[in-house]
This record gives C-alpha cells, sequence and structure tokens, in this order.
C-alpha cells in the first residue's frame, strides 16, 4: 500500500525532533512546510507514464523532493525505491559543502535510519539518487535545491565505507547512458534501491542491506528502452565493526568485491517485488550472456567497464568510462 505524506502529516509532525541540531533533525513545522511543495517524481519525464514503481502487500510512504521522489518502507527503516527524472541539458556543477544530512520532518523519526545508525562506525551514508545526477534545473536555485534534497537520511543507505568509495563505475552509469544511448532530449529516468533479504545482517535494528539495484529508462529513437544492474557489499560489510556477518554455512557465496553486473530487470523484479513490469518490456539486455559462475546467474553479465554494456537495437555514441 503506498501512501503520501499528506495522509500521514499529523503523525509525522508528532515524531519529527524539534529544532535544528548538529545530528540532522529538524523542526518538524517549519521544514514540513517548506517541504509540502516540493514536486517530486516526474511520470511522464520521459513522454509517456512511468509510476513510481509499486510494492504490492508492503505498507510504503512516498516522499516527494526536487526532481526525484522516494518511497520508503517504514518496517525497514529504508526506501524501498527511488524515482528521479535527470535532464542531462540542464545540469549544474555544485558542490555539497556545508550540506548537513537531516531527517525529514513528514515522516516519524523512528521510521527512518538517522545519524544513530551511522556514528562511531565505518558505515558510510551513500546516496542512492546519485547527488550529481539530480543537481539540474532552470535556475541554479533550482539545482541547489535540488542538492539539498539529496542529503535526507531517507535518500541514504547503509554502505560500508570502502564499498561506498570504490563505486565509480556504479555511480558513472547514469552519466554514460545520458551521454550515449539517450535521444537527443539527454533525459532519463532512474529507479534505485537496496535488494532486501533474510540474509540482511541487523545493526543497530536495521537490516543492512547487501545488494543494491539501479534500472535505467530512457527513449531511444523514440521509443523506451531500459537496463538493470545489481552490486553487492556483502564481502566489506565483514569489514565493518560490530555488523553481523550475513548468511548462513553453505549458502552461495557473495557477487565479489565492488563488482557491478548487469542484469535482466525481470531478476530484480523478482528479488525486490516491485512491479517493473513496463521496464521488464522494454529490458535491452539480450535473453542470454555471460557464464554461470558461483553464485551468479548466467544471465547477469559483470561489467569491467561502461563500454561493456549491453544495449541490444542500441547504437551507442562511443565507449567512454564514466
Amino acid at each position: 500500500m503506498m501512501r503520501t505524506p499528506a495522509a500521514r502529516n499529523q503523525r509525522a509532525t508528532d515524531g519529527a525532533a524539534d529544532g535544528v541540531t548538529a545530528d540532522g533533525a529538524l523542526d518538524g513545522g517549519s521544514a514540513a512546510e517548506e517541504l509540502a511543495n516540493r514536486p517530486g517524481f516526474d511520470e511522464q519525464f520521459l513522454g509517456e507514464r512511468l509510476p513510481i514503481p509499486a510494492l504490492d502487500g508492503v505498507e510504503t510512504t512516498v516522499l516527494p523532493y526536487t526532481h526525484f521522489s522516494v518511497s520508503m518502507r517504514p518496517d525497514r527503516r529504508l526506501a524501498a525505491v527511488t524515482a528521479l527524472g535527470i535532464d542531462g541539458a540542464k545540469m549544474f556543477g555544485l558542490g555539497r559543502s556545508g550540506i548537513d544530512w537531516r531527517l525529514d520532518p513528514r515522516l516519524p523519526g523512528d521510521q527512518q535510519a538517522g545519524p544513530e545508525l551511522y556514528a562511531r562506525n565505518d558505515l558510510d551514508r551513500g546516496h542512492l539518487v546519485r547527488r550529481a545526477s539530480a543537481v539540474w534545473g532552470d535556475s541554479r536555485a533550482e539545482a541547489a535545491r535540488a542538492n539539498e534534497d539529496t542529503f535526507f537520511y531517507t535518500n541514504a543507505a547503509p554502505q560500508a565505507a570502502a564499498y561506498n568509495q570504490s563505486l565509480e563505475l556504479w555511480l558513472g552509469l547514469e552519466t554514460y547512458l545520458l551521454r550515449n544511448a539517450a535521444d537527443h532530449g539527454r533525459r532519463i529516468v532512474v529507479f534505485t534501491g537496496p535488494v532486501f533479504g533474510d540474509r540482511d545482517p541487523v545493526y543497530r535494528g536495521v537490516g543492512i542491506p547487501l545488494q543494491y539495484f539501479k534500472v535505467a529508462a530512457f527513449l531511444h529513437r523514440g521509443e523506451l528502452a531500459a537496463t538493470g544492474y545489481v552490486v553487492d557489499q556483502t564481502p566489506q560489510l565483514a569489514d565493518v565493526p560490530g555488523v553481523p556477518r550475513p548468511g548462513a554455512v553453505g549458502e552461495a557465496p557473495p557477487l565479489g568485491p565492488f563488482r557491478t553486473f548487469q542484469v535482466p530487470i525481470t531478476d530484480i523484479a523478482a528479488r525486490t517485488g516491485l512491479d517493473l513490469a513496463r521496464l521488464v518490456a522494454a529490458d535491452r539486455l539480450p535473453a542470454a550472456v555471460g557464464t554461470r559462475a558461483a553464485g551468479v546467474p548466467a544471465t547477469w553479465r559483470e561489467l569491467d567497464g561502461a563500454g561493456s554494456l549491453r544495449l541490444d537495437g542500441v547504437r551507442l555514441v562511443g565507449a567512454e568510462t564514466p
């Protein structure tokens, strides 16, 4: 069941922290008012409707920001999926200096994984909506607003520090597709989120996702095209003190350190429970690629650079790396 902040406004205000503190809590009233007019993700961004993927049987709350929306899972205190529209023709090169992470006052604090999860450990607050990808607009002020909006804890995901700082390929996929695959309008939609699983280790009351997914959609020659990816942080979590080792003896090994895979979108739908039917139909990954390796499906293709992407029917302009 998908709910909006308006349906929970009073509860969110009651549960939010008062005042502005160093750990990112915001005044529930004034900040909620400021966020009330955020437009959120535009479902018609590509000229045809692409809704935020629904998650059947699980309560979610959709929070709109500037150029993106976050569908939160209160039971996990993390996002189920984020939805971002990127206009590559209107990008601004703004920095992140002086922007603090903060709680979203539209959602009770106990339904967000806040600063206490990341304090005094080697977990990073990884952006689900990539900061640089959201920083665009018709004006610098609009881009700056989007920049700040990416620093709400609702857009954060717990990631091992070594993992988060070694994701050049993962983060650069959006830039590469904008430059080399999307039509001249240079618009792209990106859905990103955790792959929740029974093996996720619980740390400070929050299940730490072992894998994350990304699905990018764009128009090519006027038709919808999509491609999906999965990245794994299992090996790196073993190096974070206090985080239980995931899984049980005899289970399939992790995908491997810092490895990014291009995968069938239908696999992402199966692992997350998200409704990605429209994107599955537009998937440009060939039906059978790669070879079977331990713990890795035969249809998953490991990427050693953006130039190794497989997009059937899409002529890439170049092979530049992100």
